[in-house]
């Protein structure tokens, strides 16, 4: 840990292959990652075997998992609940074995504007994933999203205080609420900060597109200020999403990556978002 954060990263994004993930995070001096894809395959997908093999290449890298960057609640409000619901079983069990309490979650995918035709469905289900997190005493993380019920601040907070549960908290995406087109700070920042627990670092621009952190609208450097301010300690995950990667498609429905210039390999591009942080917090 240095001073009040834990660096993280979606190393997916440096390479699909685990081995070279896990060196790279290891050169910059990472000790924790966020397993979303490995080797290709979705981490909520693994079995036993693969998870057990997993953990000892991390454990030879010396490379922890801060949160499982499952796509839990990534699912239409009216798909088949509890067939998601295994999916969320198999998390847990994939969390516990790489020894990290915290699982990244979403509120579902929402038809356009039927916010309240779908209100309670959607807080029935996150009750429903809450009380299985609290059984199994492990941590779900909502992130805000495009798309989703939760994409707001105010229907962030609005899931938060009715589930009402210290087995659901907050991530908080300051480069999601831009797509979003919702302020971050103060306004986004303020709202949620009593459930912020964890962080993703990318940034973004008016219109969408995502840049290193700093460098668009979202006002990281000055959240980052109020959380260290406000006594957070806790994990910076770096999100670069500077351009495709292997599994993107499947994790989201569009893609507002955007590089200028020169193409930069994945590895390059994770590098850059990772000094653009590091930037940040020196200043800090």
């Amino acid at each position: 840990m240095t001073d009040f954060y834990v660096l993280s990263g979606f190393s997916d994004e440096i390479d699909s292959d685990i081995e070279i993930q896990l060196s790279h995070l290891q050169e910059l001096g990472i000790r924790y990652f966020e397993p979303r894809t490995i080797n290709g395959k979705n981490i909520s997908e693994l079995n036993d075997e693969e998870v057990l093999h997993l953990k000892e290449r991390m454990d030879f890298y010396g490379i922890g998992a801060s949160s499982i960057g499952s796509p839990v609640g990534k699912i239409g409000i009216s798909d088949d609940f509890e067939a998601h619901m295994e999916v969320l079983a198999r998390t847990i069990r994939t969390a516990k074995m790489l020894g990290t309490s915290y699982i990244r979650v979403f509120s579902f995918y929402i038809p356009d504007g039927e916010y309240t035709l779908f209100r309670d469905e959607v807080m029935r289900r996150m009750k429903v994933m809450t009380n299985q997190a609290a059984f199994e005493d492990v941590i779900l993380l909502h992130e805000n999203e495009k798309g989703i019920y939760g994409d707001s601040a105010i229907r962030c907070r609005e899931i938060l205080d009715t589930v009402s549960s210290p087995h659901l908290r907050a991530v908080f995406d300051p480069a999601n609420y831009v797509q979003c087109h919702q302020a971050t700070y103060p306004e986004a920042y303020n709202l949620l900060r009593p459930y912020i627990e964890y962080m993703h670092i990318k940034d973004a621009l008016a219109s969408g597109d995502v840049v290193p952190a700093g460098q668009g609208i979202g006002f990281v450097p000055e959240i980052l200020k109020s959380l260290k301010a406000s006594g957070y300690e806790g994990f910076l995950s770096i999100e670069p999403h500077l351009g495709s990667f292997t599994g993107l498609a499947g994790l989201s429905k569009d893609d507002h990556s955007r590089l200028e210039g020169k193409e930069p390999s994945s590895a390059e591009k994770f590098d850059i978002a990772y000094r653009a942080l590091m930037s940040i917090l020196n200043k800090i």
